[in-house]
């Protein structure tokens, strides 16, 4: 492991390298990871791959627990989590063992099979939630759109809606995915821009506010099939809304035959301080969607979970997936479940994330202007100064061994891997107070 002096001097060489343009072929003495240099991963990507990605310029080559390495050997600890898909740390050894294991058995089937993994899954994920029935897809936009078709099934078989009539009902500041319909729901033009016309029956309504929901539903309630919201907004910066919010719209939503869809994809699975975080208002969402850390970074693997009478209305042939419920994910995503539960990440993650934000706000600086969070989900609100924005104090971190991303100008998102330990956040947390002091 490089102490803090060496890895300055590594990032420090790293940049000087960059900076040189020196070709990959001359840089293989110093590569540690790989074969090629990080200067030459950058130039493939900017030549070979669209460019729907602007990544702060660091590449990526090996992961184990909290830390991630470049190429040429720069040690990193990771407070971004791929969007907390990494709950359970890079390269946890049981997932990885859960995976070889099967990887060399059978991988893929369809569904037009059984096979001897999913059903085992399957109870075994509806038990750890609690639901009846789950919907196996792959990616977080997967499940989402799912849910929305669920919904608009159920609306029309169980509700009485009138065919093609059901609307859905998302909220301001939305992040669900990247996908035509769910673009169709969201208030960020970077979103939506240029990428219309867009699906209808849906409308937004402006997010913590109840009174919103309740007008909404009085006016329209019996064309409306969900209201599908995030408990916590992390892509619009770790927005938490007020306590009770989620129960008042659960309890409207019941009043007026609504399904309350939660989108916890980012905030479940532990990252919030509790399994989900609509836990921490004792809320049981009627449909549940989940990804990310639900295969702790190793497979794209998405679920969808609700109860019978909701889950049954989607009938043979009318939904699916060729991956959805393939042998790998079922056991990766059990296993990777598994250590959740096992290792107490949940808890982890509550007790830790109350150390880290308590450390941060201690941080006395003119461009810190909130520190807010829950559990290891933690956003530093940042007033751009001379120039110097979020993107820049990200820059800044990364060259002193520590990365993560900005959401929007101002706003540092901080989400490191449950397995973190207090010694680590410390350590940390000195990274982040070195770059402000600079500032």
């Amino acid at each position: 492991m490089l102490d803090k002096t060496a890895s300055f001097f590594c990032n420090l060489l790293y940049n000087k390298i960059i900076k040189l343009d020196i070709k990959g072929e001359n840089m293989t003495d110093i590569l540690k990871f790989g074969n090629i240099s990080s200067e030459e991963a950058i130039q493939l990507e900017e030549q070979y791959g669209a460019h729907n990605y602007n990544p702060l310029p660091v590449v990526l080559a090996k992961g184990e627990g909290v830390f991630l390495w470049d190429p040429e050997g720069n040690r990193y600890y990771d407070f971004l989590s791929a969007y907390s898909a990494v709950n359970q740390g890079h390269c946890h050894p049981k997932i990885i063992d859960a995976l070889t294991e099967q990887a060399r058995t059978l991988t893929l089937t369809s569904r037009a099979f059984y096979n001897n993994k999913l059903g085992e899954y399957e109870k075994f994920i509806t038990e750890f939630f609690g639901y009846e029935m789950v919907l196996p897809m792959n990616s977080g936009a997967e499940g989402v759109e799912t849910a929305m078709k669920l919904a608009r099934k159920w609306a029309y078989k169980v509700k009485g809606v009138e065919e093609n009539k059901a609307i859905i009902v998302f909220v301001e500041g939305n992040f669900h995915g990247r996908t035509i319909s769910i673009v169709s729901a969201s208030s960020d033009p970077t979103s939506y821009g240029d990428f219309g016309p867009f699906t209808p029956g849906i409308v937004r309504i402006p997010y913590n506010d109840a009174d919103a929901l309740k007008a909404y539903l009085e006016k329209e309630g019996k064309n409306v099939a969900a209201f599908i919201v995030e408990p916590i907004q992390g892509e619009a910066g770790v927005y938490i809304p007020d306590d009770g919010y989620l129960k008042a719209c659960y309890d409207i939503c019941q009043e007026h035959e609504v399904l309350f869809i939660a989108d916890e994809i980012q905030t479940g699975i532990g990252r919030t301080g509790k399994l989900l975080a609509c836990d921490h208002e004792g809320v049981r969402p009627d449909v549940l969607i989940l990804g990310k850390a639900i295969s702790g970074g190793v497979l794209p693997v998405s679920a969808v979970l609700a109860d019978k009478d909701i889950m049954l209305q989607i009938q043979p042939g009318e939904h699916g997936s060729t991956f959805g419920g393939f042998p790998l994910a079922c056991v990766v995503a059990k296993a990777a479940l598994e250590v959740v539960r096992d290792e107490n990440l949940a808890q982890r993650s509550q007790e830790l994330g109350d150390y880290l934000r308590e450390e941060l706000e201690k941080i006395d600086h003119p461009m810190i202007s909130l520190v807010r969070g829950r559990g290891l989900l933690s956003a530093i609100v940042v007033e751009p100064k001379d120039g110097v924005e979020a993107w820049d104090v990200c820059v800044m971190l990364s060259e002193r061994g520590l990365l993560c991303k900005p959401t929007h100008r101002h706003i540092i998102r901080l989400a490191p891997p449950l397995v973190i330990t207090k010694e680590q956040l410390t350590e940390c947390v000195e990274i982040i107070k070195s770059v402000f002091n600079e500032l």
